[in-house]
């Protein structure tokens, strides 16, 4: 018994010890990935109508090998938010449903082979969100994440600064960005991931659901009265200031479906050119480029489900190959789960971890 206790003190003294060498406590402490939120200044989002501002947030997870390993270079996978969102809720600095950076952890210390840098830019608008499209009206957002903020990190930070270590992924607005801009930039991502994205098909109006939303947009004269709108009114002036803008109909610079009563067919007209299920005979080349397409969605979250199932048979239709799954959950309640369990291992399998071309 007492050659036992002699045994059991002197592993805890060793444990003890160990504790205060600085390698063994520094493994320890790095055990968590670093996140940083930065602002950085974007001139193609700068004289936008709306008045916000061009100076953006972006926030950064720095996986936990980053500091200590600092002749290792990562991929990038860019996380778009959704509408009402911004990248401070996604990484924690405000009360969300999801907190991004501890997803990454349990990720990343399962499979710290495949850690990987993760960007999200605060994409919150005057009308709550920016659609990740360009218009004179919110700005170039589009090309901003896809050029400027890409370039930037790339600048910045130890990345494989290639398309071949280069994703992008988003959760509703942010899936509908995420696929916008994968079709339109294969030359800059190679994977795409998209969560419940919204927006990828054609409203079904003029029907009475439909109609009754357009009427209540169609009554907000002012920014106040915008400001005390419900959700779905307020996406529809979202949609409209990505989609149809106008310069010269202030105060909100945009064309509404509904104008004094009366349907406006040329407004709907603009807004489904812009559903990526309508146009994407016209990007079916770029789509071929990409090296992998994956989305899914909850059966609870019945619309958006719906319209990646036809995404799922557009994409069959052309022979793209392509990964499609419903799932048993609504629109968040599974989210988080999804990005580690599904998404991340997507990239993992997707992304080049050994690119020939570092940043720095």
């Amino acid at each position: 018994m007492i050659k036992n206790k002699t045994i059991l003190n002197l592993a805890i003294f060793c444990l003890v010890l160990l504790s205060t060498i600085p390698g063994f406590a520094q493994k320890k402490e790095n055990a968590h990935g670093t996140v940083q939120r930065i602002k950085i200044h974007s001139k193609l989002l700068e004289g936008n109508l709306s008045g916000d501002s061009a100076d953006r947030y972006v926030s950064i997870y720095l996986p936990a090998s980053y500091q200590s390993e600092s002749k290792k270079s990562y991929p990038v996978v860019y996380f778009l938010h959704g509408y009402t969102d911004n990248d401070a809720k996604v990484f924690g600095f405000q009360q969300h449903w999801m907190t991004l950076p501890v997803i990454l952890d349990s990720a990343f210390a399962k499979d710290p082979a495949h850690e990987m840098i993760v960007v999200t830019p605060d994409a919150y608008t005057l009308f709550q969100g920016s659609m990740y499209s360009n218009s004179v009206t919110t700005g170039n957002w589009e090309d901003f994440v896809a050029r400027e903020l890409v370039s930037y990190i790339d600048r910045h930070y130890r990345t494989l600064a290639e398309k071949e270590s280069r994703g992008i992924c988003g959760h509703s607005m942010g899936g509908y960005g995420a696929f916008r801009i994968s079709e339109k930039n294969p030359d800059v991502f190679s994977a795409v991931y998209l969560l419940s994205p919204c927006c990828l098909n054609s409203a079904d109006g003029p029907a009475t659901a439909m109609t009754s939303q357009f009427l209540r947009a169609d009554s907000i004269k002012t920014i106040d009265e915008f400001k005390k709108a419900d959700f779905f009114t307020k996406a529809l002036f979202a949609s409209a200031a990505a989609w149809s803008p106008n310069p010269v109909n202030p105060p909100f610079y945009v064309d509404l479906p509904m104008k004094d009563g009366n349907l406006q067919p040329e407004v709907l007209h603009k807004w489904d050119a812009n559903r990526p299920l309508n146009n994407l005979d016209q990007y079916i080349y770029n789509i071929r480029k990409l090296k992998a397409v994956a989305f899914d969605a909850g059966d609870k979250d019945k619309g958006i489900a719906e319209s990646i199932e036809k995404l799922d048979g557009e994409l069959n239709k052309y022979g793209i190959a392509h990964s499609f799954e419903i799932y048993d959950g609504d629109h968040i309640n599974r989210v988080g789960k999804r990005i580690e369990e599904k998404m991340l291992q997507f990239f993992s399998k997707n992304l080049s971890f050994t690119g020939s071309k570092t940043s720095k």
